[in-house]
């Protein structure tokens, strides 16, 4: 099996780990760091603004999944990580379900509600497994 990295950006190298790892087979297959409401140097935007951090955050997923060649069609697991369940749901998830309708999207999908991202100031982080 063969493992290639995927860094559209450098900013994650001084925490350790990468945005995706794509395993080559019988299949491809990325799997993606969770994406939050970052800047392309890993600030945080957006603060105290659900859908916008909602938007942000699908844009930077979809930014490693183009970088490793795929779209996010090709999402099959998508875990949700939110800082308030009922507001994602009240703000984010409309502009979250927009998304994935227009782009022919179905993955699984998992919604979780935690204590804190890893900036206090995120609110929604996706986490993306897609194959093609």
């Amino acid at each position: 099996m063969e493992r290639k990295v995927v860094n559209p950006w450098t900013w994650q190298d001084q925490f350790g780990f990468v945005q995706a790892i794509e395993y080559t087979g019988a299949q491809r297959t990325v799997v993606c760091s969770g994406q939050a409401s970052q800047s392309e140097d890993g600030t945080p935007i957006h603060e105290g603004d659900m859908q916008a951090q909602t938007a942000r955050a699908m844009d930077n997923l979809e930014g490693v999944l183009k970088q490793a060649g795929f779209r996010l069609a090709d999402v099959i697991r998508l875990n949700i990580y939110t800082t308030d369940v009922d507001r994602f749901l009240a703000e984010g998830a409309e502009v979250w379900g927009r998304r994935l309708a227009e782009s022919g999207c179905r993955p699984t999908a998992t919604l979780l509600g935690i204590g804190r991202l890893a900036y206090p100031e995120l609110m929604v982080e996706f986490e993306a497994t897609a194959a093609a």
